[in-house]
This record gives C-alpha cells, sequence and structure tokens, in this order.
C-alpha cells in the first residue's frame, strides 16, 4: 500500500490498534480511557477493507504507549487486536492481545450487592471461563458476566 492509499496518517511515535472489531473502536477508546483532551493526535477509521477479517477498524494515537494492564482490557473486547508500538515512524514491537485467565482489578463486576462494590477494600476480580465469546465469572459473588456488560460506555471499568 503506498502513502497515497494510506486512510490514515502515519505518527512518529505512539501505538497503532490494528485488527480491531468492525465498529468498535469508539467502545476501544473509552475502555481506555484514551478522548484526545490531553492533546495527542488520536485517528480512527471504522470498517475498513481488512484481508484478515473483512472488515476492521483502526486506531493510532500518538505519544501514548499502551501498558500490560490496558493491554488486558483490549483482550476482552478484541481478542483478534494488535498492537504495534511506533517509535520514529517505524513498527518496533508487535504484540498479539491475548485473553487472560482473570482479570484482576481491571473491570468491575456488574453485582451492585458484590463484597466489590461496597465500602471494603476487595478489590474485583473476573475469572475468564470461556474465551470465544468471553464470558467471566465473579470470584467473590460467582455471578455470570458477558463481555457487553462488563464493557459498556457506563463507566464499570477501573480507571
Amino acid at each position: 500500500m503506498s502513502e497515497r492509499d494510506l486512510l490514515i496518517r502515519r505518527i512518529q511515535n505512539g501505538t497503532v490498534l490494528d485488527h480491531l472489531k468492525a465498529g468498535s473502536s469508539l467502545h476501544v477508546l473509552s475502555a481506555l480511557d484514551i478522548s484526545g483532551e490531553d492533546g495527542n493526535q488520536v485517528s480512527v477509521a471504522m470498517n475498513v477493507p481488512s484481508k484478515r477479517i473483512v472488515k476492521k477498524d483502526i486506531i493510532k494515537v500518538e505519544n501514548r504507549f499502551l501498558r500490560a494492564e490496558e493491554t488486558n482490557r483490549l483482550a476482552l473486547m478484541a481478542p483478534n487486536a494488535s498492537v504495534n508500538i511506533v517509535r520514529a515512524y517505524k513498527v518496533v514491537e508487535k504484540r498479539n492481545v491475548e485473553v487472560p485467565s482473570s482479570f484482576v482489578n481491571i473491570f468491575k463486576c456488574t453485582n451492585p450487592t458484590c463484597i466489590t462494590n461496597s465500602n471494603e477494600p476487595i478489590g474485583s476480580e473476573l475469572k475468564v471461563i470461556r474465551s470465544n465469546p468471553a464470558v467471566l465469572q465473579c470470584r467473590y459473588c460467582s455471578r455470570i458476566l458477558q463481555v457487553e456488560e462488563v464493557v459498556g460506555t457506563r463507566g464499570r471499568i477501573y480507571g
């Protein structure tokens, strides 16, 4: 693909999230707390052609490098995504995300009576009981959770 064919301008330094499920990029941005308010360039392409998955979304975030816990958040929402770290316009690291066996203090249990949603100093732990499609279970109250419940746009994610 030539520079002229690029849908989104290249970034000098930052993170490129590729192979996101088509139409999911706004949820991914919300879950990763990327709003663009920090002044860094954020580019989003939705429903672009893909040889691998027919259609995909792409997000490029300048001057932001995903940490491990952020990658875990992404793994639940976009298990087929790739994370590319870019420095000086070159990809210096390429990671495929994997759904871990559990999410500790990353997502909140949606059960309002769960002890993790009380004033007790207990963080959440959601075990992955099935990975594709992902199904989670709270370690403390045993509630079964679907991805859509946990990864909504309503701020249930730990910051």
